[in-house]
C-alpha cells in the first residue's frame, strides 16, 4: 500500500521551505565553500502533494539544478526561459509515456512545480553544485512575470510568490 502524504513527511522529517512553499528534508550539505561563500554542494528530497498543498512557487537560482525523481506521482515543472520560451516538463517513472527522472533546471530559468492533477504526492530530490545558499534564490512576483510571459498566464495566477510577501531569503537563512 503506497504511503500516506503525512506519513512521507515524517519520515524524511519534512519541514515548509520558505518562500517557496515545498515540504523538503536537506539530505547534503558540504563542508567546503566555494568563492561565494555558499557550500560546494547541497542536495535535498522535496515533496509535491494534493493535500496539504505542497509545490513549489515561481523562482530562480544563480547556478544549475538537477532534478530526480524518486518515487509516488509525477510531478510537473513549469520553466519560464529568459528567451521568453514556455517549457513544461513531467518528471515521474514511467519513461514509456515521456516522464523523465532526471532533469536539469539551468540558471536563471524561473521554475515553478507541482503534483500532476489527481496525483497524491510525487517524492524528488534536487542536487546543486555549487550549493543552494539563501543568496541564489530569489521569488518571482506575478507583476514582474506576467509582463515577460503573458502566455503562462494560468500558471502565474497560481504559483507565483504572493505580492505582500518577501521574494527574497535572509542573508543569514540556513534550513
Amino acid at each position: 500500500m503506497k504511503p500516506s502524504t503525512k506519513e512521507v513527511i515524517e519520515h524524511f522529517k519534512m519541514s515548509i521551505l520558505p518562500i517557496e512553499g515545498t515540504y523538503f528534508s536537506k539530505t547534503y550539505e558540504s563542508s567546503t565553500t566555494n568563492v561565494n561563500g555558499g557550500p560546494d554542494g547541497t542536495a535535498i528530497l522535496g515533496l509535491y502533494s494534493d493535500e496539504p498543498r505542497s509545490c513549489s512557487l515561481f523562482h530562480k537560482l544563480t547556478f544549475d539544478e538537477i532534478w530526480h525523481f524518486y518515487a509516488g506521482d509525477p510531478i510537473r515543472l513549469i520553466l519560464l526561459y529568459p528567451n521568453k520560451e514556455i517549457k513544461t516538463v513531467v518528471l515521474g517513472s514511467n519513461f514509456k509515456d515521456g516522464e523523465l527522472v532526471q532533469f536539469v533546471v539551468p540558471k536563471g530559468v524561473w521554475q515553478a512545480g507541482e503534483i500532476v492533477p489527481g496525483g497524491q504526492w510525487g517524492l524528488f530530490g534536487c542536487t546543486m553544485a555549487p550549493g543552494f545558499s539563501a543568496n541564489s534564490f530569489e521569488g518571482g512576483y506575478y507583476k514582474d512575470l506576467i509582463e515577460i510571459y503573458p502566455n503562462a498566464k494560468d500558471y502565474l495566477e497560481r504559483l507565483c510568490v504572493p505580492k505582500d510577501s518577501e521574494n527574497l531569503l535572509p542573508k543569514d537563512y540556513k534550513d
